[in-house]
């Protein structure tokens, strides 16, 4: 065989690994997807019983993986959850580095790409989590945002960092309003592969779930304001609080039966992504 041909092999070798990779990165997203949304849905569900007084709690994303763990077969349905929220993380990552879908090197695309990185930490952080409940481990979710907070502020010019963040998480909130109304999320989806049918309750639900977590992201972010005038890291709250908080208000039972059944469809939305997300990781 020629030197030639032996390059021309190496080549193709490199071209077929690669593309395995990819295919396996696409499928990890999926799965992180779907995981996601079980996550969301648990949530929601747990929040929808609290408001109607038939059980359930307000909590967050680690205390709904506690929950699962409590279900039948709950262990290996929990490291099935790890290993999406791992392969969510992955995504997250990749899209940041690799940018897919051109979000380019302007402020507003810099700002999305370093969104996608701490999305990625956070859910890698979250996979973790999940591992150490399957191993027989605490979710430890009751003062982790007081936590960080408090450790944050200990930081030179902490209390406006504590402050930042919270002008930061209540832009994310508005953003989601945003994308609630606009309807722009339909352009993730692969609409040719949907019914008409598919795609009206895709909008529904996508609308309905982006509008209850503007509402959360409104009260984290009101919340973290509120630690930072205060010089309070105890005001600070994380998402099983902020629906606490919401349960809390005049009308509470009833804002957060609406709110959770917007996480439930919001969950019910990132399994539709799971199944028909355009993912792109090659231009």
């Amino acid at each position: 065989m020629s030197s030639s041909s032996q390059i021309e092999m190496m080549k193709q070798n490199a071209r077929q690994a690669s593309s395995e990779a990819i295919t396996w990165v696409v499928w990890l997203a999926r799965f992180g997807f779907a995981a996601n949304g079980l996550v969301y849905i648990t949530i929601g569900a747990l929040a929808a019983q609290a408001a109607l007084g038939s059980g359930g709690r307000t909590t967050g994303k680690s205390g709904a993986l506690a929950s699962l763990a409590n279900r039948p077969f709950g262990q290996v349905l929990l490291a099935l959850v790890a290993l999406g929220l791992f392969g969510y993380a992955l995504w997250r990552l990749v899209e940041a580095w690799v940018d897919p879908e051109n979000e380019g090197s302007s402020v507003k695309g810099i700002v999305k790409r370093i969104g996608y990185v701490i999305s990625g930490i956070a859910y890698g952080a979250l996979g973790v989590q999940a591992v150490r409940i399957v191993m027989g481990g605490s979710s430890s979710s009751a003062n982790q945002t007081e936590d960080w907070t408090a450790r944050l502020m200990a930081q030179p010019f902490g209390i406006w960092l504590v402050g930042i963040a919270g002008a930061i998480v209540i832009g994310i909130g508005l953003y989601q309003f945003y994308r609630a109304y606009s309807g722009k999320f339909r352009t993730k989806l692969k609409l040719y592969e949907m019914s008409s049918g598919e795609q009206q309750w895709a909008t529904y639900a996508g609308r309905f779930g982006f509008a209850a977590r503007g509402v959360v992201y409104l009260i984290i972010g009101g919340f973290l304001i509120v630690a930072a005038w205060q010089t309070n890291p105890a005001e600070a709250v994380g998402m099983g609080q902020a629906l606490q908080k919401l349960a809390q208000q005049p009308y509470g039972p009833w804002l957060l039966a609406l709110v959770a059944l917007g996480l439930v469809a919001y969950g019910f939305f990132a399994i539709v992504l799971a199944r028909y997300r355009r993912i792109f990781i090659s231009r």
